[in-house]
């Protein structure tokens, strides 16, 4: 029998990626069950998002290019917003990266950490949909990553050792997964905003190759544009996790971090 549709109560506070894949949209749905986010991880309450551009009036069908009401011409338009430049600017003498390493808690406590890192936050980055939710990035269908931007002053902080910290952080070998978290938004990346990180990226990662037996997965491409994840993503371990027990952000910390708190 036909699947039964949601009431439209639910429909009004379901995200439009989400609530897609539930009634059989097949493109959005993820190649297998496992690309999902494990449901433990929704806790806290969802982000309502507040319109912020001609997109938020378009209808949910629309703004995918499934019909609906809308056109392909929206999805087209979604995805050149997505993939455009980070237009953020970094704080006088600071620069950005990028970089995805599985679950974003854990990596951005490792970010924090690092002497001469100024500012790290956690978002979304390197899909085809504009302003995603959580939700949306969990479906695997926007192709979007947990990414962690990392502001740091050179004056203090050599790029190499974020990369450094980076490697030391996960297995770049295991594609679309770390640990039991499985997704293409797990997947490992380093995203560059200059060609002297790129060169760099690229001559530590030959580094790394040489000392590990599997091949190394790590995308390295321009960094693209970056949507802050929902504010209760933000410092989460550092702020007490799940269970409510604090992890020391403290430069130069070597505490062993517990990636779900």
């Amino acid at each position: 029998m036909p699947p039964l549709l949601p009431s439209p109560a639910s429909l009004s506070s379901t995200s439009p990626l989400l609530l897609a894949s539930r009634l059989g949209g097949g493109a959005l749905r993820p190649t297998s069950s496992s690309s999902r986010r494990p449901l433990t991880r929704f806790l806290a309450p969802t982000r309502t998002a507040a319109p912020n551009s001609g997109f938020a009036a378009m209808s949910w069908l629309g703004k995918l290019g499934l019909g609906g009401g809308g056109s392909p011409r929206a999805s087209e338009a979604s995805a050149a917003l997505a993939q455009g430049p980070d237009e953020d600017k970094p704080a006088p003498g600071n620069e950005f990266a990028q970089f995805g390493a599985g679950c974003f808690w854990g990596v951005e406590l490792v970010f924090q950490r690092v002497p001469g890192v100024t500012r790290t936050e956690v978002g979304y980055s390197q899909g085809a949909f504009h302003d995603p939710t959580y939700e949306d990035v969990c479906t695997g269908a926007t192709g979007h990553n947990e990414v962690v931007r990392v502001q740091y002053d050179p004056a203090a902080c050599n790029f190499d050792d974020i990369l450094d910290a980076f490697w030391a952080k996960h297995d770049p070998t295991t594609p679309n997964r770390q640990g039991g978290d499985v997704g293409t938004q797990y997947r490992s990346g380093i995203y560059y905003y200059t060609p002297e990180q790129e060169k760099a990226a690229l001559e530590s990662m030959e580094r790394q190759q040489k000392v590990l037996n599997r091949k190394i997965v790590t995308e390295i491409l321009p960094a693209k544009r970056f949507y802050r994840a929902e504010e209760y993503h933000q410092q989460y371990l550092e702020k007490g996790g799940r269970f409510g027990f604090r992890q020391s952000a403290q430069k130069g910390c070597n505490d062993p971090i517990r990636c779900y708190g």
